[in-house]
Formats: structure tokens, C-alpha cells, sequence
């Protein structure tokens, strides 16, 4: 696995703070049923780095006194995580929207059982990636027989009123890029994802979210093997946008790892640049209690011209609507 951290900060991505903090990402652990090609935090099948139940507790209260009104579930496969319901359970009870990052094929995932039934009980947002409409796409991308799976596991969210107008039951999809590129329009390939899920497989769903890849972890060691990390970097700075500055992600969410400790966003906590609080060399989230971090510096390096280059890129799509 090539390291890329090293490798940025030639182009100079412009200075950002924060502004006002409305959610909180949390990532349960890096183990996932899948080994992604795109994937930004190297998740598979043998990872076993996984969230205490001290870190959660830590997690729920930050929640509580915060008054944060949403949680955005991660991994790896975010499910997975023995307390995961309970950390869902818990959350609703405050009166929080949960978000659950899925890559749906873990609804068929070994003692998994009633999963799906538990989201919409729970009125869980589902994000599930689905890099194209394409069988032979995705497992190319994905590993073979998850397009089939993952369709399999639309049917039944839908079943069960996902996607098709049920209250509170949100179900949206992401697109990435299969290599070295920016996520084309994302308007359009929405109405090419409806029209294609609808018409072949019978799916709904609600929205779709164009992801730009991020050059670090699995992804970003395939470029350097390749010999296209250094063009993909000139790709993502030459199609910057100011205007998309004051939108990123980062200035409104925080990201917690595995171990409890805050990053400004997911893509830092995989480069292991931390959120920069009063000089400390790391921050956990039981120290977040009753602070405001509106204005403080966020930790910024070339990787993050993916999240501002073209249409941009964040956790819920595009950023220019």
C-alpha cells in the first residue's frame, strides 16, 4: 500500500475555518464484507480495528449535550460493529437522525438477519453505494456478483417503503467515478440511474450523489502504481472552484474514528490529519463537550481539490446543486 500524504501540498489548497457544526460522522471500524477498488479507507473482510463501547458511550454523550440534530454512520460496513443498533437505538431516542452509510450487499451479510426491517423501523436515512447501473461496472469495481446483491437488497428496501415515498425512509445512492476522473453532471446521471434501476430491475430510489475519488488509501495507492497520481492531482486542482469553498463539508461536520479521536473529515482521518485543537496533537470526542469550533482552522492538504474541483464533491453529492 503506497502512502500518499507525503505526496501532497505542492499545489497549496487555499486556507479554510469552520463555521456552525450540524453533524457528526462516525466511523464504527474498518472491517466491511467488501474490498472496494475505490475505496478511501482500505476496508475488507480481515480488518478488525473496531469502535469500544467506551468510545460510544463517549460518542452518545457528546451527542446529547451538543444538541446535534444528526449522525452519520460509517465504516467499513458501519453494520458489522456488534452495537450498532444499539448506537442507532440510542441516537433516535434523542431525537437524532441517523444516516447509515450501506453497501447494501451487507443486508445478506451473515447474522445480519432483520437488518433491513431494523433500519425502517428505526426511520434510518439509507446512503448505499452503487457505482453505476452497470453489472459488469460494478463487480469490476466491487467484486463479482455484488451488482446482483445490491439489487436484491434494493427490492427489499423498497419493500419495505425505501425510496418510494415512506416517510422517513430516505434511500439514496452514490456514484464514483470506476477510475481516474470527475463524476460527470450529477442531475443527469440521476435521471440515467431512475430510468435504468426503474425500467431493469424495478428499483426506486430517492436521490443519487456524485462523489468525486479521493487520492489517498486503496485508491490513491492504485494511481502511484499506475503512474497517474500526478495527473489525477493536476485533474482535481486545474478544475477548482472558489464558489465551492463555502459549502465543503468540513466546515459543518466533524469525524470521529474507530478510537474516539476528531478529524475536520473522513478523508483527514484516513491521512491521519487530525482536527488542530489549542496545540493539542489530537482531540477525542469526549474533550468537544461544550466547545464551539466556529473558527477554528481545518486541516487542509491537496487531496481536498476532490472535494472543491468541477460540480464538487461531498458526502451528500455535488456541492452547486
Amino acid at each position: 500500500m503506497h502512502a500518499t500524504l507525503s505526496l501532497m501540498r505542492r499545489l497549496g489548497f487555499p486556507a479554510l475555518d469552520r463555521g456552525r457544526l450540524e453533524a457528526l460522522q462516525v466511523n464504527l471500524g474498518y472491517r466491511c464484507n467488501q474490498s472496494c477498488l475505490h475505496c478511501h479507507v482500505n476496508a475488507g473482510p480481515t480488518r478488525t480495528e473496531m469502535m469500544s463501547r467506551e468510545t460510544l458511550t463517549d460518542v452518545l454523550a457528546f451527542l446529547e449535550v451538543s444538541g446535534l440534530k444528526r449522525l452519520d454512520v460509517t465504516g467499513g460496513a458501519p453494520e458489522l460493529h456488534p452495537e450498532f443498533r444499539e448506537l442507532v437505538r440510542r441516537a433516535r431516542a434523542l431525537g437524532v437522525h441517523v444516516i447509515d452509510r450501506c453497501n447494501l450487499t451487507v443486508l445478506e451479510a451473515p447474522g445480519q438477519e432483520g437488518l433491513a426491517e431494523f433500519l425502517a423501523a428505526a426511520q434510518v436515512e439509507i446512503i448505499a453505494s452503487l457505482p453505476c447501473y452497470s453489472e459488469e461496472n460494478v463487480d469490476r469495481q466491487r467484486g463479482k456478483g455484488v451488482f446482483e446483491a445490491s439489487i436484491r437488497a434494493l427490492r427489499r428496501l423498497n419493500a419495505l417503503g425505501y425510496g418510494t415515498g415512506g416517510p422517513g425512509l430516505a434511500l439514496n445512492l452514490v456514484y464514483n467515478p470506476q477510475g481516474p476522473a470527475l463524476p460527470p453532471p450529477q442531475a443527469k446521471l440521476e435521471a440515467d440511474y431512475k430510468r435504468v434501476l426503474w425500467s431493469e430491475h424495478g428499483v426506486a430510489f430517492d436521490a443519487l450523489y456524485t462523489m468525486a475519488n479521493m487520492p489517498i488509501q486503496r485508491f490513491g495507492s492504485t494511481l502511484i502504481s499506475k503512474g497517474q497520481f500526478n495527473s489525477y492531482m493536476a485533474l482535481l486542482h486545474g478544475a477548482h472552484r472558489e464558489a465551492n469553498l463555502e459549502t465543503v463539508m468540513c466546515r459543518s461536520l466533524v469525524s470521529v474514528d474507530w478510537l474516539g479521536y476528531v478529524y475536520d473529515c473522513d478523508f483527514n482521518q484516513m491521512l491521519g490529519l487530525p482536527l488542530v485543537l489549542e496545540g493539542r496533537r489530537r482531540t477525542h470526542v469526549s474533550e468537544l463537550i461544550g466547545r464551539d469550533l466556529r473558527g477554528n482552522p481545518i486541516a487542509v492538504r491537496d487531496h481536498c481539490y476532490g472535494c472543491t474541483a468541477g460540480q464538487g464533491s461531498s458526502c451528500g453529492g455535488a456541492l452547486d446543486g
